[in-house]
């Protein structure tokens, strides 16, 4: 089990949703980034990755970590600016 630590849990009651959603996006990033992953899988894994974002934003994640690949940051950075 993922425990995180923040003084704002309004996004996140008991942890739980906070690790899972951390736990989702790690997971449906590398499908995302593993070349091999189908075009129709892919499609069904953007929409259940950013919709981690708003949990993980409010958790401070991306404060603390920088995402490296150059596509999904992008991916990211459209997504904060439509928010």
């Amino acid at each position: 089990m993922i425990r995180l630590v923040t003084t704002d849990l309004s996004e996140a009651t008991d942890g739980r949703e906070a690790g899972d959603a951390l736990v989702t996006f790690v997971a449906c990033a590398h499908a995302m980034l593993d070349p091999g992953t189908p075009e129709d899988r892919l499609r069904r894994l953007e929409p259940r990755l950013l919709a981690q974002l708003p949990t993980l934003r409010a958790l401070g994640v991306f404060e603390l970590f920088d995402i490296k690949d150059p596509a999904l940051a992008a991916m990211l950075a459209d997504e904060n600016l439509n928010m």
